[in-house]
This record gives C-alpha cells, structure tokens and sequence, in this order.
C-alpha cells in the first residue's frame, strides 16, 4: 500500500508561535451582528493591533477589494503604522478570524521549504456562513503557490497550542464536537494531528471559558510559552461559571506530561471580570494574546486584573517586551488578538 504523504513523512512541522516571524496574515473585520454599535470602536482597537505587529515583521491583510484596502491603508498611516511592512490580499471573507479560517503554515527544517496546510472550515460548527472563509487557504496556498496538504476534516487554529517540540494542547469540547468532524472518534483526531501537525503527544484539556462560541478553544484557556510551561487561565472566584472548568483542567494539567515525559510547568494567570454583551457573558480572557517579533500583544478589559496578568506574562517572556492593547470592542466578536492572528514562522 501507498504510504499517505503528510506534513510529518514529508518532514514538515508547525512551530511554536514565539519562532522568528515571517509575516502575520489578518483578516479585516467587517460590519455584523456582533458590532451593532461599537464596530468603529474595534476598527480603531484593530488598526492599532496592525501598527504594533507592524513594527516588527511584516503584515498580509485580506480584504474585500481595492477600495478597501486603500481605505484601511489610509487609516493604518494616519495611526502610525509601518505602512511598507503591510500587504493587502482581496480574497474576500465573510469574518475576520484568520487563526481558524487561515492555513497552518509549516517548514522543512532540513530543506528550508515551505508548505500549507489548508483545513476545512464550517463556522465552529456551521453557526454562520464560512463559503468564503473556507476559501482563503486555497488563496493563500495560490498566492505562495506552496506544497498544500488538504486532510479534508474541520479543524481552526485557535483549538490547538503546540510547543514545537512534539507537544499539542486541545480540548474535548471543541475537537470532539460532533458539530465538526461528525464520524471521527478521538483515536482519528489524533491520528489527524499527530500526522498534520507533526506532534507526538497529545493534552486533552476539557472546556472553554463562558460565552465561547468556538466550543472551547485551547487558546482562550492555555497556552505554551516556552517548551516546557504552560500558562493557564484560573479562576478564583467559586460564584463564577468559569470557576469549576478553569479547577477541572488544572488538574488535568498537573497529571499530563510533554513529549519528553516530563511534568510542564504550569502557571496560572487570572481571568478579567466577567464582561457582559447585554445579558450574554463575552469571553474576555488574558491568554488570548499574540506573540510577535516586536512584543507579546496582550489583550486588556479596563479590569482590575490587567496589570496583575501583564506582569505574569512578561515574566514568561523575558526577551519580549509585552504589552497590554485594549480589547474592550473586539471582544463583542466573540475573540480577541490571538483568535484575530495567524503566524507564519519565517
């Protein structure tokens, strides 16, 4: 039989986001049901999360057309923003979470080649339209012209962290939804990601923060931060809902092991107060942050948590200067500058 071509018989791995940046792709936000009245409010908070990347690495930003991108162009210019740094794509979108829609980008570390992985897309379980969504890793992987490996199942980025030495996060709740890979037990999900993103050891965590409309994103809960700590989202405050998953998945945590058999340090940050879109908890969270060349970008509430969660992180990050960008507005869509962010390592 055949032997199945994959990103790890081919020699291909996803690294670790803290890996020197190529570029950062984005995908621009668009007027929805999330925004009804502050959509200018997270423009402002996005345009300024473009200037900070773009001090550092270069920036891909799919829009809808020309007049578009000229539009933000003229708008990131007047922030301040390295314009010669950012790019524009008009691949059209119908939302603006490149970290699920967008492809993983891998690298051969023996060859120096590139290659894409270009997942399937449904909207976190066809909760909203994903046509052109689904479409922008065949353009980008167009655009490259790139070695593309298409697994034809479900899978966003925001679900998995990896270390980039053979470690991967998940949870349960999202990746084992039958709203996206319907027929696959846990055993082909692994093999999925074992295979794709050329990892050998596989942490299951359970739920997601309150108000996630992704099913429990990983990144929203627990991320790496070097190759052998995590940093994880606590809640100490028992009246809150978060409170029971945040205790559930750090004792999951405390059992697992990395891919070298060894205990991963754990540290905990704190959440925000809890945030509210009228009646409907947002998933406001401290781990949602992004790291660039130029800074580990951190989302902030206004919360008396914000400094607290801030020193955390810059202690986890020695060599980056981590700052703090208002989320306040971006929040009401549901994700923040992780869930907004998509790395290509160079």
């Amino acid at each position: 039989m055949k032997e199945l071509l994959t990103p790890c018989t081919e020699g291909f791995i996803f690294p670790a986001e803290w890996e020197k940046h190529l570029c950062t792709w984005l995908t621009f936000p668009k007027p929805n049901e999330s925004w009804t009245s502050n959509f200018t409010e997270a423009c402002n908070e996005y345009i300024e999360f473009v200037k900070m990347i773009s001090l550092g690495e270069e920036v891909n930003i799919i829009t809808d057309n020309e007049l578009h991108s000229s539009q933000i162009a003229e708008t990131i210019l007047k922030k301040g923003g390295q314009i010669h740094n950012i790019h524009f794509h008009t691949f059209g979108s119908n939302d603006c979470w490149c970290r699920d829609h967008g492809p993983s980008f891998l690298v051969n570390r023996k060859t120096n080649e590139r290659a894409l992985v270009k997942w399937e897309f449904n909207a976190w379980g066809s909760k909203y339209e994903s046509d052109a969504d689904n479409q922008i890793g065949n353009r980008i992987s167009d655009f490259y012209g790139y070695k593309t490996f298409r697994p034809g199942i479900v899978m966003e980025g925001g679900s998995i962290e990896v270390n980039g030495k053979g470690s991967l996060m998940t949870t349960r709740a999202c990746l084992l939804n039958k709203n996206r890979n319907a027929s696959q037990k846990q055993s082909d999900i692994e093999e999925y990601l074992m295979q794709y993103y050329t990892v050998k050891n596989i942490i299951w965590l359970n739920n997601g923060v309150e108000g996630d409309d992704t099913d429990g994103h990983i990144d929203d809960i627990a991320r790496f931060v070097n190759d052998d700590t995590i940093l994880i989202a606590s809640e100490v405050d028992r009246s809150q809902p978060n409170s029971q998953v945040m205790s559930e998945n750090y004792e999951i945590l405390k059992k697992s092991r990395l891919e070298n058999g060894k205990q991963p340090v754990i540290v905990e940050i704190p959440m925000p107060e809890p945030l509210f879109n009228g009646k409907d908890a947002l998933p406001a969270s401290y781990a949602n942050f992004y790291i660039c060349n130029q800074a580990v970008i951190v989302p902030v509430f206004g919360c008396k948590n914000d400094d607290r969660a801030l020193q955390i992180i810059q202690q986890c990050f020695p060599n980056h200067k981590v700052e703090g960008l208002y989320a306040g507005n971006i929040i009401y869509g549901l994700g923040s500058w992780h869930c907004l962010s998509q790395q290509q390592i160079l």
